[in-house]
């Protein structure tokens, strides 16, 4: 009996040291290897939306992004300045592990309808951690190699996970035609679990192409008047 109880309590420590080892992993790991890999992603397409610019093709155009695909970067003021994600085509555990997810079948960047994006709130970068922080009138940013999109908050809901209605091309209106560009954000609510999702808001502001952004770029600020 000793020896069986001995046996029964080393295995269950084993497990408890292994159980300890995934929390680990899941809660902090994936985030170390995620933010260096979405880095790495935002970089890369920095770099080949610079390259599209200068190139006699022009750039490419974000619907020609296939399932996997990152294709955008978009960056949100009130997370940071320094707050960039990669946009990835697809909602799947493997496509959201890369950054943010576009929901197949949604509008695209800067287009009338629905621009649903998908994100995890804990885990994989958390690229969604502080989306309750959003405010209305908050900037969200889509950049592409055509230019950016410029999204202002307009609201936010926390819906279950089944009500899908909120990335319809009119958000609530299943069915309804779209008049107007909207974003729609959506990540697990409350954190650390998937009972329900917070969802935010926002209505498109303004579209520069690359050329006017170059053009705004080089615009040399103006000089102070004399006092």
């Amino acid at each position: 009996m000793r020896r069986t109880a001995g046996v029964v309590g080393e295995l269950l420590m084993t497990l408890g040291v292994l159980v300890l080892l995934f929390v680990v992993w899941q809660l902090f790991w994936t985030d170390v290897v995620s933010d260096r890999a979405q880095a790495k992603s935002v970089t890369s397409l920095e770099r080949k939306f610079a390259e599209a610019a200068r190139t006699p093709e022009g750039p490419r155009d974000p619907a020609a992004a296939i399932e996997g695909d990152a294709f955008a970067v978009v960056r949100v003021p009130r997370f940071g300045a320094d707050y960039a994600r990669p946009l990835v085509r697809g909602t799947s555990a493997a496509e959201l592990a890369r950054g943010l997810g576009h929901y197949v079948g949604t509008a695209g960047p800067g287009e009338v309808g629905n621009f649903a994006i998908a994100g995890h709130r804990t885990t994989y970068g958390k690229p969604l951690a502080d989306i309750d922080r959003l405010r209305t009138g908050d900037e969200i940013i889509v950049e592409t190699a055509e230019g950016e999109n410029v999204y202002a908050v307009t609201s936010h809901e926390i819906v279950r996970p089944w009500e899908s209605e909120v990335i319809a091309p009119v958000p609530g209106e299943p069915g309804a035609r779209p008049t107007k560009a909207v974003l729609t954000l959506t990540s697990c609510h409350p954190k650390f679990s998937a009972k329900q999702r917070w969802v935010v808001h926002a209505e498109l502001t303004l579209t520069r192409t690359r050329e006017q952004i170059a053009l705004s770029d080089n615009v040399p600020a103006p000089a102070l008047e004399p006092s």
